[in-house]
């Protein structure tokens, strides 16, 4: 909810951006949707849950995908909505561009849910994306995107740090206690306070990852239940105190004013407003990631992406108009200096004694998501390590004895570090670095729409979220709409454009695309994603699971190479 709070008053600093043994009763009772069916129905065009299919272990998945399970598989569907739920961090944007942008985002989510169903695999989204292309450019489009959903998941850990620490330190300009130099991004010494508190903020996110499974499975529900807490803080004790106070907005206000403070024609100005607005509902691929480590991924894989955005968005959108009526008018608004004014409106509503218990809850719960995005994106990297493409792929491609990838957690703790340093000499470059975070992502969901439509629209029948006779209509407004999204995060933010404000996220976001275009150039196809494997997934995707539950996995090596006890074959 705290990223609401950032997006609303700081539109510059940044962009919101799965070994079971054999089915058990857990497995069996995820059978039936947590939400109504029939809502499922409208919204994924007749989802295929027929309980037959979804009895057999997800390992014969991974099986005929030329995989061998590595990773325990012992959460559920609390966790993975909650991977989805907790990274998106429910918040939101304005009025009429956050309601456009909850059904694109829904439409995109079913998307994403029926090809994850049918590929559950940890790495998700680069693996979804090369089997929509097809085997003809598979390798191509899979290293792209391999590349940009590794930059997006590994920045935003780091952005939420940052975000974080600058909830802790407002409470400075709350109590009015001065600081050397002054708050403000100018004052290097002030810079340097930001960047302890936010590796000091990194390495408590990283620790938490190194809990086991079944504890680390508690520290979901902990982040869910928090960010509840938090949400009815705010529409009960909050608007509590607005009434006492500088009172509340007028509905006028509210639902009919607007403010240009970029610079941009009327129209381009609230076309940023979807920064916000979709940025916040981008993420909910992290079901996917740990799908290898989810019973019965197929399903619950899906089934979180889906929930998760829902969730997501409603809440999101009844927080943003909440928000909207308790803050005071822009005057005052636009004259609190704290890093994250919001600290400074709880005390003015709540007194600074309740500003503290709203920043504590903001802090923790913003931990929490920067630790699950670090759950998400370890797997990620994970995955690419696995199938050969990193430097190092053997070490980090490793388990530990709890079957969890803790060399990856420890790239990722390493690579948030370095990111964070960025903030000692200029905001400006640190801010660039996070706001290229969520255009990968976009560009990403935008792209295995466009493929799913050219190349692959009557493939992946064999998923559970099969959209039917509504995926091409689905696709086309999945492109459409994260095509527009995408040209709003490569957009100035202000204009005219200075060095100081120039938005150099595309800059950031077209190296990252060229290194990938040079690892497929460079990286011998029998290395990674082979032709033969890139037919024989697309074939598993579209045939029913197998009675056959045999277990028996196999090595992988550089993602090419599958050993079992019956045969060796090269795939």
């Amino acid at each position: 909810m705290s990223t609401l709070k950032q997006d609303i008053i700081e539109p510059t600093t940044g962009i919101d951006s799965e070994v079971a043994s054999s089915v058990d009763q857990d497995e069996l009772q995820l059978g039936s949707p947590p939400v109504s069916p029939f809502f499922l129905l409208l919204l994924c065009g007749g989802v295929r849950t027929d309980r037959t299919d979804v009895k057999f272990s997800p390992i014969h998945y991974q099986r005929r995908l030329g995989y061998k399970q590595q990773l325990h598989r012992s959460w559920h569907l609390v966790e993975s909505f909650a991977a989805s739920f907790v990274a998106l961090n429910f918040i939101g944007g304005v009025r009429s561009s956050y309601i456009i942008s909850m059904v694109f985002m829904f439409i995109t989510a079913a998307v994403l849910a029926e090809i994850c169903s049918a590929l559950p695999l940890s790495g998700s989204i680069y693996i979804w994306c090369a089997e929509s292309a097809g085997p003809k450019y598979a390798r191509f489009f899979g290293f792209i995107v391999a590349w940009w959903s590794c930059t997006a998941w590994m920045t935003f850990a780091a952005g939420n740090c940052q975000t974080t620490a600058n909830y802790i330190v407002s409470q400075l300009a709350v109590w009015g206690v001065e600081y050397p130099g002054g708050i403000g991004n100018d004052n290097v010494k002030w810079r340097a306070l930001i960047w302890a508190v936010s590796e000091a903020v990194l390495c408590i996110s990283i620790a938490i990852n190194y809990l086991p499974p079944k504890w680390y499975s508690r520290i979901f529900r902990i982040a869910v239940g928090l960010y509840m807490v938090d949400f009815l803080l705010c529409v009960i004790w909050l608007p509590i105190g607005v009434s006492k106070t500088y009172g509340f907005r007028s509905a006028k206000d509210v639902f009919t004013m607007t403010y240009n403070g970029t610079g941009a024609p009327a129209g381009w100005n609230w076309m940023l407003s979807f920064l916000f607005c979709a940025g916040t509902m981008i993420g909910f691929d992290a079901s996917g990631h740990i799908a290898e480590e989810t019973k019965n991924a197929s399903v619950v894989a899906g089934r979180g992406i889906i929930t998760s955005v829902v969730a997501t968005g409603v809440l999101g959108f009844a927080t943003t108009l909440l928000f909207l009526f308790c803050t005071p008018d822009l005057d005052t608004l636009f004259s609190l200096d704290a890093p994250q004014p919001f600290v400074q409106l709880y005390a003015m509503a709540l007194g600074k004694g309740g500003s503290i218990v709203m920043t504590v809850i903001a802090v923790l719960g913003l931990i929490l998501s920067t630790s699950v995005a670090i759950v998400a994106a370890s797997r990620l990297i994970f995955a690419v390590a696995r199938d050969g493409v990193l430097p190092m792929s053997h070490w980090i491609g490793q388990v530990d004895h709890a079957r969890q990838p803790r060399n990856a957690v420890t790239v990722m703790f390493v690579f948030g570090a370095v990111i964070l340093c960025t903030i000692l000499p200029s905001q400006v470059a640190f801010y660039s670095l996070i706001s290229a975070g969520g255009i990968p992502t976009t560009a990403a969901y935008g792209l295995i729409a466009l493929l799913r439509l050219t190349m692959t629209p009557n493939d992946f029948k064999g998923s559970h979220f099969y959209l039917g006779k509504y995926r091409k209509p689905f696709y086309a407004a999945t492109v459409f709409f994260n095509a527009i999204v995408f040209s709003v995060q490569v957009s100035p933010f202000f204009f005219p454009t200075t060095p100081e404000t120039f938005n150099f996220a595309c800059v950031i976001f077209g190296a990252v695309t060229i290194f990938g275009i040079l690892s497929w150039y460079l990286i011998p196809e029998e290395n990674w994603l082979p032709r033969e494997q890139v037919i024989q997934a697309l074939q598993a995707s579209d045939q029913p699971l197998p009675a056959d539950r045999s277990h028996q996995g196999g090595q992988v090596s550089g993602g090419a190479v599958v050993k079992d006890n019956e045969s060796d074959k090269s795939i």
